[in-house]
């Protein structure tokens, strides 16, 4: 079994899906070519990469990672399809922790189309000759007193400090917050999640806020 070809599981997501849609499939070839197929009339507009597993064990992956949503639960959009009603952000996490546990699988993460991390810690080490600093509201030009919002349950929270919010009179830090009112269904199994990546300021998740900013430095 081992030596066949490598081949790819996708997350794919759509500008005309609702947000916590993906589409996880498995293609033979390079996704961009797959995503690529999969525009037509059904679908007003095209696909895009979220995220790509490279291994050999393609079809074993897809199928698990299929099941590991069923599990969380009924999630599927239309059964026996691969559309699954799921954060993105949700997907990835199961991503990683299946990578986690293959040795040839390779994870890329994709913004626009175009792979942005083949490793996550990696390339901010060499980027940054550390890891990326703490987010901090500054970093973003948000100021304190201003009101950002809690994307998975739409709950409206107020900037207290350069890097904590107050919600109903108590201050959070972002991650802990995130990990406190996380929705059962989107929980992850390690229980840790970015905190920047789960709110809003003006429609704009805050850790692409962050590297808007860091881009036009």
């Amino acid at each position: 079994m081992s030596n066949k070809e490598p081949g790819y599981v996708y997350i794919l997501t759509n500008p005309s899906f609702r947000e916590d849609w993906v589409k996880i499939g498995k293609s033979a070839r390079p996704v961009d070519v797959r995503s690529k197929e999969l525009d037509n009339t059904a679908v007003p507009l095209p696909f895009e990469i979220f995220a790509t597993m490279k291994t050999n064990k393609y079809n074993e992956v897809e199928k698990l990672v299929h099941k590991t949503i069923d599990r969380l639960t009924d999630l599927r959009i239309r059964q026996n399809r691969e559309f699954f009603n799921v954060a993105p952000q949700v997907a990835l996490d199961i991503f990683r922790d299946i990578a986690s546990t293959i040795d040839d699988a390779e994870l890329t993460i994709y913004e626009d189309n175009k792979p942005i991390q083949e490793n996550e810690h990696k390339n901010e080490v060499e980027k940054h000759g550390a890891k990326r600093p703490r987010f901090k509201f500054s970093m973003c030009g948000i100021k304190i007193g201003e009101f950002i919002t809690f994307a998975p349950t739409g709950i409206e929270v107020k900037v207290a400090s350069d890097d904590s919010i107050e919600y109903e009179g108590r201050i959070y830090k972002l991650s802990p917050f995130a990990g406190t009112f996380m929705p059962e269904e989107l929980r992850t199994a390690s229980g840790a999640y970015q905190g920047a990546k789960f709110f809003l300021y003006k429609g704009i998740a805050l850790d692409k806020l962050r590297k808007e900013k860091e881009c036009s430095k």
